[in-house]
């Protein structure tokens, strides 16, 4: 009964609001807790199936776990040690960014240069079965083991595009390195970055690309374009740091703890790696998590114009909290919300500009997903204030259109293509800012 007796000790700590349990009284800690028990005692002494104490226990805290949010989880001693770590994570997996929504196994974003990518597969899509065992009601963490394999290994995916039909795919686990920053000269006089992930080389290649733009384009650059779409987010502290990097005053972002007074304002640091040069940002509702810390960042300081969509609505930050020798319990602490108040939980940020390529209009309506369809996905109670939407401009006289909530993505292989009709629409909106701005454009 050691075992129990941890658990009982275990779903205290988790309790919300955790205080010590009274003794009496309806709904108590110890009424609740016995109830535990005594269920705990009927399971194991009356399955039909012998089952251990470690088993039940494992499944009464991924319980507890699962019917939090979309994204807190037990991770088992097993699944913690067969998880891949920072040198081997691109090598042991697809590439792809999951989520949970309505039992349904769905893409958030696949990362660049991966075998999720080259296949194809672009945010929103559903998986229906890995290796034809179908995933419905799977949990994240089953659904990301069973996607992974060592290097060679082959995986088959039957998935759906919105309401085409299912499609299956073979998937290779090859390996692959995320390049999270690409910059190439735009239209001759245009910086083009494309900003794909964050992680801790993420700051100094951005640095370092602003810098080859400036050497090929000299003076006659005008400006430069992020591009954020297909970006699912990645290491926190990094996002800050490339927010800051084009935001020379006031607040990057801003956290929200469970008490009112856990907030944590993060402001920027001197110093504009653009040099005050005008900004689009692309958006799309594969921008995700820390991708969407950065574009809010950028429109509430009025430093770039967005040009999109809507985008994905995520901005919990969870905590890996170990549980030596049983495992982990991966937990959702905080959320962000953007400098000016703005809530990205359950909502996305809508673009200054809404731009969807006609091609992609043809697309059914079935294929939408946002963080406020997940599974208890963190509810967003505030009120919606009047004015308290996006900016209408960046510079004075910049031409803004009303944004379409929903559109569906391009697939990662598009972006930044010959033929990639919100580049070029972001193109010209940079030329306009340019000449509001009083440089000339060459």
């Amino acid at each position: 009964m050691y075992r129990l007796a941890a658990a009982i000790a275990f779903s205290m700590a988790l309790a919300p609001g955790a205080a010590p349990a009274q003794k009496s009284g309806k709904g108590s800690g110890y009424e609740q807790l016995n109830l535990f028990g005594e269920a705990f005692e009927r399971i194991r002494q009356g399955a039909v199936e012998p089952v251990t104490e470690g088993k039940l226990i494992g499944a009464a805290i991924a319980g507890m776990l699962s019917g939090l949010d979309a994204r807190s989880a037990y991770i088992s001693e097993a699944t913690l040690r067969a998880s891949p770590t920072s040198a081997n994570d691109d090598a042991a997996t697809l590439g792809l960014v999951l989520t949970i929504r309505s039992g349904k196994l769905q893409v958030i974003s696949p990362k660049d240069g991966s075998p999720g990518a080259r296949a194809g597969i672009r945010p929103g899509d559903v998986i229906l079965a890995i290796d034809k065992e179908p995933v419905y009601d799977r949990t994240l963490g089953e659904a990301e083991q069973r996607l992974r394999s060592q290097a060679g290994g082959e995986v088959q995916l039957t998935l759906r595009h919105g309401s085409e039909k299912p499609i299956d795919l073979t998937l290779k686990h090859e390996p692959y390195k995320l390049q999270t920053v690409v910059g190439r000269i735009e239209a001759e006089n245009i910086g083009y970055l494309r900003i794909a992930g964050f992680d801790s080389g993420t700051q100094a290649a951005l640095a370092a690309a602003v810098q080859g733009l400036r050497q090929k384009i000299g003076s006659k650059l005008i400006g430069l374009i992020l591009d954020l779409r297909n970006n699912p987010g990645g290491d926190f502290g990094t996002a800050v740091a490339v927010a800051d990097a084009f935001i020379d005053k006031g607040d990057i972002v801003v956290v929200e703890g469970r008490k009112p007074t856990s907030v944590k304002r993060i402001s920027a640091t001197p110093g504009d790696l653009a040099n005050g040069l005008p900004l689009v940002a692309l958006v799309n509702r594969g921008t995700a998590r820390e991708a969407e810390l950065v574009a809010g960042a950028l429109q509430d300081n009025r430093r770039a114009v967005l040009l999109g969509s809507k985008t994905f609505g995520e901005s919990s930050i969870e905590s890996l909290i170990p549980l030596p020798g049983n495992g982990a319990i991966r937990l959702t602490t905080a959320r962000f919300v953007t400098p000016t108040g703005r809530q990205i939980q359950g909502k996305g940020l809508e673009p200054d500009l809404a731009v969807v390529p006609l091609k992609l209009e043809k697309l059914a309506q079935g294929d939408r997903h946002h963080e406020v369809d997940l599974r208890g996905a963190l509810k967003n109670t505030d009120p919606i204030a009047p004015g308290s939407g996006p900016p209408a401009s960046v510079l004075s006289g910049a031409t803004v259109t009303s944004a379409v909530s929903e559109a569906p993505s391009v697939t990662t292989s598009n972006i930044g293509s010959v033929g990639d009709e919100q580049l070029s629409e972001a193109v010209d909106v940079l030329r306009g800012l340019s000449l509001v701005s009083g440089r000339a454009v060459q």
